[in-house]
């Protein structure tokens, strides 16, 4: 007896859609190779990456199911993007983290620190004092701080230091943190509620002694990055600090987001002008991750870098940048290992990458809601003292 038509249009449809979602989950994984100007829209498709996986997941139990030689689709696909799919969830069920570091190990923080919560200080000054303990507790020996917010102008009167600033100066981060060395890069454009600054820093417990920041055109904020030159014991390696082009959603683009809607000519607007971030920012991360990317090839010591790089495993940037290095989360993290708080569980944006030189030897990601990301850490030790 043949099979009633609408069993095998279904079928069709259903073979077809896995296909395509297939076809767009490798596009997501392989991003990196198929981004252009013109195909912006692939970023898009590593950001959702994630998602599609969990839909061939679920088109792998259908199959499995109705006992279908489509199910052999999904291992395919496991096979091509394996890679790929370890850089979203690598696949360990646990690793511990112990504040007491291994001897010799040097320990990296990297945190977006939101400004360390500045406009709330003068009323409420629990956060800031939080986000001071939290570092004290973990100890990094080398901290790249990003939205840092300081000033950093001191002027010798007679002996007494005059602050040209209202809030938390340089010097008093570095003696409440407990740091020996420091280097602060910014924007006087982005100048903060008057003396303060705008920028990205690195702390170090290690003498630094190259400093750098580069900045290109429009020489605005995300335009800028630094590195430096930390002597630890008789090594010399540099330590890279970014902040690539963030999608500078607004408040009224982050509830559409919460709640998506296309039932007016201002619905349509709205997503109109959430798809052109995505596409400014996607542009200029690749422009930004081209310019890390040379000074890291010009080095001529093994390099740490850590930075919010706005962006997912598998994008442009995140392949770019990370070439020939290892993620500290890819190789002892757990889970999706989110690092924004907002818009979804999925954005692992924050990452510390690291010279093949060095080993991995624990990796946490604090889950205490203090800024809008949340801290990482790693410990690395040259690979002679595996």
């Amino acid at each position: 007896m043949p099979k009633p038509i609408y069993r095998i249009l279904t079928k069709k449809v259903f073979i077809i859609a896995n296909i395509v979602v297939a076809i767009l989950f490798l596009l997501g994984c392989y991003s990196k190779w198929v981004f252009t100007g013109g195909r912006w829209f692939v970023g898009l498709l590593a950001l959702s990456a994630f998602y599609l996986f969990v839909v061939l997941f679920l088109f792998f139990i259908f199959w499995l199911v109705a006992k279908s030689k489509w199910s052999l689709l999904f291992i395919v696909i496991m096979i091509a993007g394996w890679k790929h799919i370890l850089k979203i969830i690598p696949l360990r069920v646990s690793a511990g983290f112990t504040l007491q570091k291994q001897q010799d190990a040097i320990r990296v923080m990297s945190w977006n620190v939101a400004q360390f919560d500045i406009l709330n200080y003068k009323k409420n000054p629990g956060v800031h004092n939080k986000m001071i303990d939290l570092i004290n507790d973990y100890q990094p020996d080398i901290a790249c701080f990003q939205e840092m917010v300081a000033g950093d102008s001191i002027i010798d009167l007679n002996n007494k230091y005059y602050k040209k600033f209202a809030f938390y100066s340089i010097q008093d981060f570095e003696l409440s943190l407990h740091f020996a060395d420091e280097y602060y890069s910014y924007n006087w454009k982005e100048n903060y509620l008057s003396s303060q600054h705008f920028g990205i820093i690195i702390f170090s417990k290690y003498p630094i002694i190259n400093r750098h920041t580069i900045t290109t055109y429009p020489n605005e904020y995300n335009a800028i990055f630094q590195y430096v030159d930390i002597v630890k014991g008789g090594d010399t390696l540099r330590v890279f600090n970014i902040h690539l082009q963030s999608l500078k959603f607004s408040p009224g683009n982050m509830q559409y987001i919460d709640n998506p809607t296309i039932k007016s000519d201002d619905d349509i607007e709205k997503s109109k002008n959430i798809i052109g971030k995505f596409k400014a920012g996607f542009l200029k991360r690749q422009a930004q991750a081209d310019r890390v990317r040379e000074e890291i090839n010009k080095s001529p010591y093994p390099v740490i870098v850590c930075g919010d790089f706005n962006d997912v495993p598998n994008s442009y940037a995140y392949e770019t940048i990370g070439n020939g290095l290892q993620n500290a989360f890819e190789k002892k993290g757990t889970g999706l290992g989110r690092t924004f708080s907002g818009i979804a569980p999925t954005l692992r944006i924050d990452n510390i990458f690291v010279d093949p030189q060095y080993q991995v030897n624990q990796y946490v990601r604090i889950s205490k809601k203090l800024s809008d990301h949340f801290p990482i850490i790693a410990d690395i030790t040259t690979s002679q003292e595996k």
